[in-house]
């Protein structure tokens, strides 16, 4: 498509609105509460598909990962045994068996003791046994090496899956920008839209990379912490199997109450963006009209609405895990005091008791983790949902290709052409044109008219509601889009450059343009002394704004780069407006030049610049309601003859009584 210009707007994607341009963009918030959070893990499940194999060995080596962690307080537990059988075994009297010295104490009256001594392995006159000692310490120790090198690769591992994922949802978030209607863009804040393929994708990688992960090992921890505290002793499991319950009656009320809060927080972000986008691109016209202030203060209430709905969130999700250690505290309590009991009556060994605190503690944690992490699966969800929204937006109906242009379009028809915005406001109806190969056709008309409109359904930027539109005899909704729009060029009034060199943005208009093909549209939109003139010349850099030049040179460049394009149709608006009058008559002229031989469509408001024009179409409410000569419609003393009365009062007597005369 050659296009020398966003759609009819100055930036990539949005269209410039005047009255008759349909509803101006929607300024709602999106919605505060989740709508299905199920369908949205769902969808997230399903982007993951292709990553299954890759999820199946990082759930392999997790598992053999948290086995090794959860063995390691067993094997800590029978070091501790180790010792304290060596300390008991040296206070005790050598020679003696440990049924001796129990059978002792027990006549002795300390059956206590007797008790506590059953359950060692102590042998009397026998210290510790540094040998077996450094022995489980070994293996221990080996046990934890292992654990944490197989948790360096699981999160290895689970990065590429978490990268990978969200590499193909960023390919088809760029491929949807592609497929949207313009009256996408043109119902969303750019704000929003612009933090839904950025700041929502990363929340999404930042989930998928640290909370499944984390998630699932924190699943098999309690599973196989809980297998280990059965084995050791099911009365003490029983007291911490109560924590788990609690812990999820606690993280369910809490997350239901912060869940809105993390969609409301990321929409208000979407909001925040757009106003923070709107005014940067806008920062000149915020000068200019004194709206600092309040722009000021309109970033103020939004960034309190940010604040407070963020607060919300974080609060509340972080409130799971002090509420979850609370439990934890009084899971340990428990267990000591039972394990205590237990030792001193010989039911358990104090290496076991150990064990088993430490489990509970390794029981405990992963729930709290999975508390702790209900704040980031909650965040990344709320994004998710957002992508996925995005994602489900309606798209262009594909194309239909039953016909091609056997040559480079000339004749361009409306046939009863009618349109709408919004369903119960019309805005096009029962639009008649026939343009000639060749032939200039200038549109006019006050604001809100439908110019612009009947433009954007040339190119297929809008589909018509009725009627049909014509190239060379073939209706457009029968040739694909590229090709419509690859037969026209357009200046638009606003203009649109991008950050490179000059060379560039003029080449824009020409895929592989040489350099003196460059050079000579230049020179052909009287660019080219400008250009000169700079530093750099044609390799001078343009800044993201173009700021570094003046708007009548950002105007000549967008012209020069429609004279390489060499389109068969062209589209001008309002292609002069910002030179000055000089360099207007110089482009009028390179225009009459470009013009020739192509069918041209000129909108304008100054119609002193389209007196030459093959016709004249008079648009009001959208619908024709004038057409012929510049002469012609002065003669007719109605619609055209008023508009140009109102531009040039002092000429349009004479200029009447002339075309009168004729």
């Amino acid at each position: 498509m050659m296009m020398h210009g966003p759609p009819m707007g100055g930036r990539p994607g949005a269209m410039r609105r005047g009255a008759g341009m349909g509803p101006g963009r929607m300024a709602a918030m999106p919605a505060e509460r989740s709508k299905d959070l199920g369908a949205t893990l769902r969808q997230l499940l399903a982007r993951l598909r292709p990553e299954w194999p890759m999820i199946a060995t990082v759930a392999l080596l997790a598992s053999a990962s948290v086995a090794f962690n959860v063995i390691g307080p067993k094997i800590i537990g029978n070091a501790t045994n180790v010792i304290f059988d060596g300390v008991i075994g040296k206070q005790l009297p050598a020679g003696m068996t440990k049924d001796q010295v129990i059978a002792l104490l027990r006549a002795r009256g300390q059956g206590q003791l007797a008790d506590v001594l059953t359950s060692t392995n102590a042998v009397p006159g026998v210290g510790i046994d540094f040998t077996a000692l450094t022995h489980v310490l070994a293996v221990a120790v080996a046990v934890y090496v292992l654990a944490s090198v197989l948790q360096w690769l699981q999160a290895y591992l689970m990065a590429g899956v978490a990268q990978r994922t969200v590499y193909r949802m960023r390919q088809d978030v760029e491929s949807k920008l592609a497929r949207l209607p313009l009256r996408y863009f043109d119902s969303h804040p750019h704000g929003d839209l612009l933090s839904r393929v950025t700041n929502d994708v990363d929340n999404v990688t930042t989930t998928l990379q640290q909370g499944m992960s984390q998630l699932l090992t924190s699943v098999l921890t309690v599973v196989g912490v809980l297998a280990m505290m059965l084995w050791i002793s099911p009365l003490l499991a029983a007291i911490s199997l109560v924590t788990i319950p609690l812990s999820l009656v606690v993280t369910i009320v809490i997350a239901r109450r912060s869940q809105p809060q993390f969609v409301a927080q990321w929409a208000r972000t979407g909001e925040l963006n757009g106003h923070v986008e709107g005014m940067h691109a806008g920062h000149a016209l915020v000068q200019v009209f004194g709206y600092t202030d309040r722009a000021v203060a309109t970033f103020g209430q939004q960034n309190e609405e940010l604040y407070e709905a963020s607060f919300r969130a974080q609060f509340l999700s972080g409130i799971i895990q002090p509420a979850m250690q609370l439990l934890t505290n009084v899971n340990y309590v428990g267990v000591a005091v039972v394990g205590g009991y237990r030792v001193a009556t010989g039911t358990m060994s104090l290496g076991d008791v150990q064990a088993f605190i430490q489990y509970s503690r390794q029981f405990s944690m992963p729930i709290t983790q999975i508390a702790s992490q209900m704040n980031l699966l909650q965040s990344g969800l709320a994004s998710a949902e957002r992508v996925f929204e995005f994602l489900a937006a309606g798209e262009v109906t594909p194309d239909e290709v039953a016909a091609e242009l056997t040559e480079p379009p000339g004749r361009v028809q409306f046939q009863d052409v009618s349109f709408r915005y919004e369903r119960d406001k019309p805005l096009i109806a029962d639009f008649d044109l026939d343009v000639r190969r060749g032939e200039t056709v200038a549109i006019v008309g006050p604001t809100g008219a439908g110019k612009t409109t009947i433009v954007n359904l040339l190119m297929r930027f809008y589909e018509i509601d009725g009627g049909r539109i014509l190239l060379d005899g073939v209706d457009t909704r029968d040739l694909a889009r590229e090709t419509v729009r690859r037969s026209f060029g357009m200046v638009l009034q606003d203009t649109w450059l991008f950050a490179g060199t000059i060379r560039d943005n003029i080449a824009y208009g020409k895929a592989g343009a040489t350099e003196d093909e460059i050079v000579a549209a230049a020179r052909a939109a009287h660019a080219d002394p400008f250009i000169r003139a700079l530093p750099d010349g044609y390799d001078a850099i343009l800044d993201e704004e173009a700021s570094n030049i003046s708007s009548g040179e950002k105007q000549l460049l967008t012209i020069a780069r429609a004279f390489l394009a060499d389109p068969p149709i062209l589209i001008l608006d309002e292609a002069t407006s910002n030179v000055d009058t000089r360099t207007e008559v110089l482009i009028q002229q390179a225009m009459a030049r470009l013009r020739h031989g192509r069918t041209s469509f000129v909108i304008a408001h100054r119609l002193s610049t389209i007196r030459n024009a093959d016709e004249i179409v008079v648009m009001d409410a959208g619908r024709i309601v004038e057409q012929g000569t510049h002469a012609e419609l002065l003669a007719r003393q109605g619609f055209y003859c008023d508009l140009y009365a109102s531009q040039f009062a002092e000429e349009v007597g004479s200029e009447a009584a002339v075309a009168t005369a004729s």
